[in-house]
């Protein structure tokens, strides 16, 4: 009896482990009013994939970067590369032409560090890329910033392409 007892206490244990363990999907999908005013569906481009296309949005030389929705950083660092300013840019020059569209930034980190720190360099990547979008004239009411710190994984290795790929911010419209 006290080995079925003892059994039974394993295994809803188990169960009760195995239920906490569910996947949560990070990819959520949004809706941009373009600039003609045709609204076109797109997910958040999680790492990087320009494949989720921005429907609507100008379709000009500047269309490959907007579709680029992942900015990436170096590790340690909330510093803006040449070519994510690009992409910024292009971001803020479609915010600029396009009224009442607003605009997420989910600041992310990697796995290393304390989960503190890991929350405030998500919210200093995001902050950086909201600053460079103030300074090519958006404005700071249309921009929003969270950090998600490490909480948000799009790779759940545990290398240099993983980390790469979670140190991040991803914009999103709204």
């Amino acid at each position: 009896m006290r080995n079925i007892r003892t059994l039974l206490i394993i295994l809803v244990a188990s169960m009760a482990l195995a239920a906490c363990g569910g996947k949560k999907s990070v990819e959520e999908d949004i809706t941009v009013e373009a600039v003609d005013g045709t609204a076109g569906a797109s997910s958040s481009g999680l790492a990087g994939d320009s494949s989720s296309s921005t429907t609507g949005l100008d379709g000009g030389a500047d269309s490959e970067l907007l579709n680029s929705r992942v900015i990436y950083f170096e590790y340690d660092s909330s510093s803006l590369t040449p070519e994510s300013e690009a992409i910024v840019q292009a971001h803020a020059e479609y915010l600029s032409s396009a009224s009442g569209v607003g605009v997420i930034l989910e600041g992310h980190a990697d796995e290393r560090g304390t989960r503190e720190y890991n929350l405030a360099l998500g919210e200093d990547r995001a902050n950086g890329v909201a600053n460079l979008m103030e300074a090519l004239g958006v404005s700071g009411g249309r921009i929003q910033t969270i950090s998600y710190g490490e909480e948000r994984p799009v790779s759940l290795g545990s290398d240099d392409s993983a980390w790469g790929l979670n140190r991040r911010v991803e914009i999103l419209y709204q």
